[in-house]
């Protein structure tokens, strides 16, 4: 194994460990927060974010829009994370862009900025799976993509249950149904709405829209971006491979070192 993947093997350790961690204090006040911000929201406001994210599922699921690369084969980890990088650099500054235009006109435009975000983030999330080496007409692959998008966008508490199946997912996407209805987007959309709503709606605050809204998209699509390289990582180097290939690389090491000063001693 290379030093690289090591090193990737390591970071992802750590990441895991994360997303296991359990719902501190802070957590729990959050979401009471956002439950009393929700009561106060206006109703416009809850309709266009459900209608955006029921839609915006349903074309994920089975949809033609987004599904027009192929698959990334033969190239190593560290390459495949140079391109995902490029990616995630490039649909930051385009989402930044959107929701400093957005954020800059008011109230209404500024709605429209949710439907447009989540197309930003779903594209990337489409062009990072390829990279990887994953064929998103696979309607399973797609379920990924969704995990993948509410472990970025979720209470630690849910993280905790989605991360349960995405650690194994390549041995439990045989046993996943093909029916839309089995896929809960009501829990989908109100986590996500629930991550977001504070940010968002300073966006449409008069005088301070446009900044909000590109720093806020920037910080988004940003950590969507690390958590999608995480998670691919996570079935490409799994715990399997990662105890063999350690061992392997350990094991040269020591023979590197080994051989030194046998090299030493017959000189």
């Amino acid at each position: 194994m290379q030093d690289y993947e090591y090193i990737k093997i390591k970071e992802l350790e750590k990441w895991k460990l994360k997303m296991k961690k359990k719902p501190s204090i802070i957590n729990k006040a959050s979401k009471e927060t956002q439950n009393k911000l929700n009561s106060i929201l206006p109703e416009q406001y809850h309709s266009i974010i459900t209608s955006a994210i029921k839609n915006m599922t349903k074309v994920v699921l089975f949809g033609s829009k987004y599904t027009t690369k192929t698959p990334i084969i033969n190239i190593s980890i560290e390459e495949r994370d140079n391109l995902a990088y490029e990616k995630i650099r490039l649909y930051k500054k385009t989402a930044m862009l959107e929701g400093a235009g957005t954020g800059a006109g008011g109230i209404l435009i500024g709605l429209a900025d949710f439907p447009l975000l989540l197309s930003i983030k779903i594209k990337l999330l489409y062009e990072i799976a390829s990279i990887y080496g994953f064929d998103t007409n696979d309607y399973k692959e797609r379920i990924y993509i969704l995990n993948i998008f509410q472990l970025a966008f979720s209470s630690q508490n849910h993280v905790n249950d989605i991360f349960k199946n995405m650690e194994n997912f390549d041995f439990l996407k045989e046993t996943l149904s093909n029916d839309i209805n089995d896929f809960d987007w009501r829990k989908f959309q109100q986590e996500y709405r629930d991550y977001i709503d504070l940010a968002k709606l300073l966006q449409l605050v008069p005088g301070i829209g446009a900044f909000v809204g590109a720093y806020v998209n920037n910080k988004l699509v940003d950590k969507l971006g690390e958590y999608a390289i995480y998670s691919y990582h996570m079935r490409l180097l799994n715990s399997n491979n990662c105890i063999v290939e350690k061992e392997s690389w350990i094991s040269r090491q020591y023979k590197y070192i080994f051989n030194k000063k046998m090299d030493k001693k017959s000189n």
